[in-house]
Order: C-alpha cells, then sequence, then structure tokens
C-alpha cells in the first residue's frame, strides 16, 4: 500500500519527522521555492495538511488540494486555519489539546513570577558585576495574597487558577458563563470589572473573531499603573499597540509576554522597555509535552487513513 502524502507547512522536531516518515510521504512545503510548481505536480495526490499552531493554512491553499481530506495541527490553537473552507470542504481537522495544558499553565506562573520578582533582570545584575560593585537589586513586589483575574476559564486557565490558589491568592474569572467546579473562586462577566478586581490578569482564552482584542484599551487601563498582564493565549486576543501605549507612559504597570502580533519578528518599541517580560513562543516546550503533542499528530493521521475515530478532533 502506498504511503498517504501530506504537505508539511512547517518544521516538526528531528524525532516527530523521522516517526513521521515511517508512515507517510511528508512533503516539506515550507522549503519550497516555487510553491505553485510544486502544487501544479503534487495537489492531486496531497491527502492531508500537517502544519502547526502558530502558522495559516490558507483558504486559498485548501482550494488547491482537491483531495485533501484532513488538517492535523501540532498545537491547540488553530486559529490560523480558514475554516469556512474547512467546513464548506467537510473536511476532518485535529489538534493536539490536553497534552500541554500543565506545561503551559506552569510557565503562565513562571511568567507572573518571574516579572514580579524581577528575576532576569537580578540574574543579570549578578552576572555584571553590580552585585559585588554596587550593591543589592533592589525592591520587586510580592505575589502571595493578591487578586488575579483568569480571562478564559478553559482548560489551561482552569490550571492557571489551581496553582494560583496555592499562593493564597483572590481568584476571578470571566468565562461564558459561571463554571460549576469553579464555585470557590468569583465570576466576573466583564473583562474590565475583571481587570479592575485583579492585581494580575491571565490572558487565556482561544483566539477568534470575538476574542480578538478583547484584551482593549478600556481593560488594560482598568489594571493601573501596579497591575500586570500575562498573556500565554494568542497575540490577537490583546490590543497590542494600547498595550504598548500604556507601558511606555506607565498607565499599566508590566506585563509578560509569549506570544505577540508577527512573531517571530515583533515590534521594537517592545525592547526600549524594561517593564515586560518577552519569552519566544514557547509556553508548552518541554520535551516531554513537544513529544506528546507529535505523538498526537502522528496519531491523528494514522486514525484517519486507517478509517477510526480522529483522537483529538476539532470538528
Amino acid at each position: 500500500m502506498n504511503k498517504p502524502e501530506i504537505l508539511q507547512l512547517g518544521a516538526y522536531s528531528e524525532r516527530d519527522e523521522a516517526l513521521l516518515n515511517e508512515h507517510f510521504v511528508m512533503h516539506r512545503f515550507f522549503e519550497v521555492d516555487d510553491k505553485e510548481a510544486f502544487l501544479k505536480q503534487h495537489a492531486a495526490n496531497i491527502k492531508a495538511i500537517g502544519t502547526r499552531g502558530d502558522l495559516r493554512v490558507e483558504g486559498e491553499l485548501i482550494d488547491a488540494l482537491p483531495a485533501l481530506e484532513m488538517i492535523a495541527v501540532y498545537g491547540v490553537g488553530y486559529d490560523g486555519v480558514d475554516m469556512d473552507r474547512v467546513i464548506a470542504r467537510d473536511l476532518r481537522m485535529s489538534n493536539t489539546p490536553d497534552v500541554l495544558t500543565g506545561d503551559v499553565a506552569d510557565y503562565a506562573v513562571a511568567m507572573m513570577l518571574a516579572q514580579s520578582r524581577a528575576i532576569v533582570g537580578a540574574s543579570d545584575w549578578v552576572r555584571s558585576g553590580n552585585w559585588g560593585n554596587t550593591g543589592g537589586y533592589g525592591l520587586t513586589s510580592r505575589v502571595h495574597g493578591k487578586r488575579v483575574g483568569v480571562l478564559g476559564l478553559g482548560r489551561i486557565g482552569f490550571e492557571i487558577a489551581k496553582r494560583l490558589a496555592a499562593f493564597d491568592m483572590e481568584i476571578n474569572y470571566s468565562s461564558r458563563s459561571a463554571k460549576p467546579e469553579a464555585a470557590d473562586w468569583n465570576f466576573i462577566a466583564d473583562p474590565v470589572a475583571l481587570a479592575e478586581a485583579s492585581d494580575f490578569l491571565f490572558v487565556a482564552l482561544a483566539a477568534n473573531a470575538e476574542t480578538r482584542h478583547i484584551v482593549s484599551k478600556e481593560v488594560i487601563e482598568a489594571m493601573g499603573s501596579t497591575g500586570m498582564i500575562i498573556n500565554i493565549s494568542r497575540a490577537a486576543n490583546i490590543d497590542e499597540e494600547a498595550l504598548l501605549d500604556a507601558l511606555e507612559s506607565g498607565a499599566l504597570g508590566s506585563a509578560a509576554l509569549d506570544v505577540f502580533e508577527g512573531e517571530p519578528v515583533i515590534n521594537e518599541r517592545f525592547f526600549a522597555l524594561d517593564n515586560v517580560l518577552l519569552q519566544p513562543h514557547q509556553g508548552s516546550g518541554t520535551v516531554e509535552t513537544r513529544e506528546a503533542m507529535g505523538d498526537l499528530v502522528r496519531n491523528n493521521l494514522l486514525a484517519h487513513f486507517e478509517g477510526r475515530d480522529l483522537l483529538t478532533p476539532v470538528n
């Protein structure tokens, strides 16, 4: 039996690519210079797309693949996929939820701690010799006992809140509706009101047209000059220009960000700020989680081509 042909839109780890190559013909589309000529030659045989959550799957590409049956996303977010085309073509689609939830929640809390306690700046202070030559680094801000808002109490948001409860923090959250499993926490539907009730605001919701810039200028300003925004979701959930304005003016105290518009090339205004922690979109970046994500991509593809139910279907 011939191996199914997959259009691969971005690089995977060496381990995952080796395992995929055992079962499929992987066309590394991201390395192709003349994509139009490639599609003319191969489009009729391509049965699936392998992509990542940080990449786009445009409708034009979907339309160019007449034999397409499935899209497998390496990542929990699939906002880069043209879902209108997916639905119109009745394509199967999978992502990799759950396996990255714990690591992303850990990372969100770590970013809060690192920014509040100036972990990066203090480390640089020691390395530069300033501790010995100049003295102590200076005072930072405590975390325990303060108020936290979680915007989006899905899988990741819930795990973030669970971890923060151990810091004796007041937990507030916003979601489509109050969650029975969050009875000990405070439900605040309006994002502005959530920000007003929080010292730390974690952005943990899925990105779509409805949530675009849900962290608006008004939400950002409601956090105040001592508040912190932590984003481990998608850049589109925050009005980035308003965020930069507030960080520069001091209207917002600080931010810790793992996602950016246009990443990995980001707005250079961030580089001049000392009140923002910048991370290279690595919330799920542990060996264990990335291997589990790769396994899910492969196993979902195998399930499809073997006529079985997908392990983690999106639609």
